[in-house]
């Protein structure tokens, strides 16, 4: 993937989310992705705040779109190589301050393989 690609990706991927579209958003994910979280960390102990693969994607967001019906990501701002995308935005949940967020993806074939997210 070219560098444009992986922006291109990016924003599906921000839209997605905000469209509380899950099947879209596992769909820009590898069958064997890993994700790491601060909020997994908390939500879900057990997981060490990682969970991998797509069905613990899409249980993991369907989960949160119930519990934060209201949930919203705004772009910030974007940065892409031919092989990773950083992502900057502001986490809006019903009745919380916004979170400044940083989230990486690593991207293989068209696909994210790895993301992490860091919040400020």
């Amino acid at each position: 993937m070219t560098a444009r690609q992986n922006l291109d990706l990016a924003r599906a991927w921000l839209a997605a989310f905000n469209a509380h579209d899950v099947d879209a958003l596992v769909g820009l994910y590898a069958p064997d992705a890993v994700h790491t979280s601060p909020k997994l960390r908390v939500s879900h102990p057990e997981s060490g705040g990682v969970i991998r693969g797509k069905a613990a994607l899409s249980l993991w967001w369907r989960e949160s779109n119930v519990r934060l019906p209201g949930l919203r990501y705004e772009e910030r701002s974007l940065t892409a190589s031919d092989e990773r995308v950083f992502l900057e935005y502001l986490r809006h949940a019903p009745n919380e301050a916004p979170i400044p967020v940083a989230e990486v993806f690593d991207v293989r074939a068209g696909l994210i393989v790895a993301s992490r997210v860091y919040h400020g």
